[in-house]
């Protein structure tokens, strides 16, 4: 979007003082839905990420033309609405998008009513630089503060149920390594085929700070890992579907199938997917999509708090409380200081891993 100076003559021939006037980058779309398209590719959004915003960006097309979203059986196959993105800029649309707005939010929980917000003020931003439009209407409407989460430890027929879903031997795999043996997500994703001791069903770990420790799992994992090593010596244990792209560091990559480490953002995308139904069981089938599932985290903070009422380890503060009796340092191996708290480093998309770690 350029600015340019535009110099006008007043009544009586007065110069008026320059004005901005928006000039776009690029002609506008014919539609909202073509606008929405433009956007999903324009702005880089993921292609894992895009069918939510497009759920969600096609959710507000109902409520920007002043009509409530369908929801329930009425939402399968409703067509949405046909409308051009400059329609965003009437001036009567604020306040009607508030109270539709309003009315959602007392339908649907939080997390999914800010999530929407979220998506619909980015896309619009993204609108307002291409100078398409102008305002954004949902400049009055507030983010609904979501409730604590006291209820983070999943129940054992929780994990039961987790258990019994239709996955692949990856993400079984996964799950039960992180249950059983309590370490987090972004460790387990670490691990090489080369740090692991199947026949002591343990295996070594890069762990916050830098310590190498040891964790344990029990037969669950051990059932299954040996189908999903195969015959691989050496490399990331848990694999992408597809080769690494360039670029990808050695360390991350396969060298007996060429495929890249899972990234902890995959991993998971693919555990809230495949848990949404798990953790919204009274939701209608047509609802599923817009909500969200459990998080790997919850799967570690569900084994230390099950330690804890077996009597098998103290109830920890937090998540990352003291070891779990299924986490152990390597003796030998030096643990490092822990670092005082300072800004929370940035989630990274892969597990950034050390390189080969101590032999034992």
């Amino acid at each position: 979007m350029t600015i340019e100076p535009v110099t006008e003559l007043g009544s009586g021939g007065v110069l008026r003082l320059p004005r901005a006037r928006v000039v776009p980058l690029s002609a506008p779309p014919a539609s909202y839905t073509a606008a929405v398209e433009r956007y999903l590719t324009g702005a880089g959004i993921a292609k894992s990420s895009a069918r939510i915003y497009r759920i969600s960006l096609t959710t507000w097309g109902w409520m920007l033309t002043g009509e409530p979203a369908p929801t329930g059986p009425a939402r399968r196959g409703a067509k949405p609405p046909v409308f051009p993105v400059a329609a965003i800029d009437d001036p009567a649309l604020p306040e009607v998008l508030a109270e539709l707005a309003a009315a959602r939010a007392d339908a649907m929980d939080a997390d999914t009513v800010n999530r929407e917000l979220s998506i619909a003020r980015t896309a619009i931003g993204w609108w307002q630089r291409q100078g398409w439009i102008e305002g954004d209407p949902t400049i009055g409407i507030e983010r609904r503060p979501a409730p604590p989460d006291r209820t983070k430890a999943l129940a054992e027929n929780q994990i039961a149920a987790l258990w019994r879903l239709d996955v692949a031997l990856r993400e079984k795999t996964q799950w039960k390594m992180l249950y059983e043996s309590a370490a987090r997500a972004d460790e387990v994703l670490c691990l090489n085929v080369e740090d692991l001791y199947p026949q002591d069903k343990r295996g070594k770990i890069t762990a916050k700070g830098g310590a190498t420790e040891w964790i344990h799992w029990q037969s669950g994992t051990a059932q299954l890992l040996p189908r999903l090593i195969a015959r691989r010596t050496r490399g990331p244990l848990f694999l992408t579907d597809r080769k690494a792209p360039a670029g990808t560091p050695a360390l991350d990559v396969c060298p007996e199938t060429g495929r890249a480490r899972l990234s902890y953002r995959r991993a998971e995308e693919i555990f809230e997917e495949n848990t949404r139904l798990l953790a919204n069981p009274l939701a209608s089938p047509d609802d599923i999509e817009d909500l969200d599932g459990w998080t790997l985290h919850r799967l570690r903070h569900s084994a230390l708090t099950h330690d804890a009422e077996d009597g098998t380890s103290p109830p920890p503060p937090d998540a990352a409380g003291p070891l779990s009796p299924r986490i152990r340092p390597i003796p030998g191996a030096l643990r490092p200081p822990r670092r005082r708290l300072g800004r929370p480093a940035r989630r990274r998309t892969r597990p950034r891993c050390t390189p080969p770690h101590l032999d034992e």
